[in-house]
């Protein structure tokens, strides 16, 4: 069979292959933001700032520092959570008491300041962050070449999204951190320093989002506005998948990646809206999410 509903296979497949990269980054970045808000009920609307951070560091690493793309990918995650624990220690933690809605002002605000900073410091126009040599070239599929960086995307973001859902569904550290939300108090009671796990996991949702900013870096040019135009699409796959479930965010965002590339072959002018289509499905018919647990 060489089409499938008129569209030719290879390119469809091609197209999905495209879907799946794109699904890829879906999926790091609503599972950071499923687990800052599963543990920490925290809308973190600054999600994207913090990508844009990570791709921002790699950029100015090699630009001013000679920085290889590998150590960048080690050091702009380490450099952003650890912003994140003076935010979180210092701003962050008083809000906790208080409705979402603190949280998500305080978290909006540190969006707005950090991509004006980066703006004032860097321009808006896009600056080129070239891949490494190791990931140059491509892989001969049959149907397409593949780049092969975009391969290293896949398999970096599937290790990353197996890793996050095995670390909160199967270890004991996971185990405390769910506790540690559903009754804070009865953990601290048992000699558990509960406040550190709480910035622990808010400075690895941020590093999770900026090691994201990394990989995407070579894909895409690297500017202040680049976290904010996935943030929609990122929370619209939150809601779906379920606000707080790493499944849900894992499986959801692979899942409209794949969905997106689809439309784009059959109906082009459907793909920007599909995901907000699926979302209002969703909330009409299951307001919990697919994944999600109802109250």
């Amino acid at each position: 069979m060489d089409a499938v509903f008129g569209v030719p296979l290879p390119a469809l497949m091609g197209q999905l292959v495209v879907g799946l990269v794109n699904g890829c980054f879906y999926a790091l970045l609503s599972l950071g933001l499923a687990v800052i808000f599963g543990l920490l009920n925290v809308v973190n609307f600054c999600h994207g700032a913090l990508y844009m951070s990570g791709a921002l560091l790699a950029w100015a690493g090699m630009a001013h520092l000679g920085l290889s793309y590998w150590l960048a990918l080690l050091a702009a995650p380490l450099v952003v959570a650890a912003a994140a624990v003076v935010f979180e220690r210092t701003l962050l933690s008083r809000l906790y008491r208080f409705d979402h809605l603190y949280g998500l002002l305080l978290t909006f605000g540190l969006a707005l300041l950090l991509e004006g900073a980066t703006t004032q410091a860097v321009g808006s126009s896009g600056l080129p962050y070239p891949a490494p040599e190791l990931l140059q070239g491509g892989i001969d599929l049959g149907f397409m070449v593949l780049p092969a960086y975009r391969a290293w995307v896949v398999v970096a973001a599937l290790l990353l999204c197996g890793a996050t859902w095995a670390l909160i569904e199967r270890t004991r550290l996971g185990a405390m951190l769910r506790a540690g939300t559903e009754n804070p108090r009865l953990l601290g009671a048992f000699g558990l320093n509960v406040p550190r796990l709480v910035t622990g996991t808010y400075a690895a949702g941020a590093a999770l989002a900026a090691l994201t900013g990394v990989l995407a870096a070579p894909l895409t040019q690297v500017s202040p506005h680049m976290g904010s135009n996935l943030l929609v699409v990122v929370f619209a796959v939150v809601v779906i998948g379920g606000m707080g479930s790493v499944l849900g965010a894992i499986v959801t965002g692979l899942g409209l990646g794949l969905v997106e590339g689809l439309s784009k072959v059959y109906y082009p002018p459907f793909a920007n809206t599909v995901v907000f289509a699926l979302m209002v499905l969703v909330l009409l018919t299951r307001p919990a999410g697919l994944f999600g647990r109802r109250v």
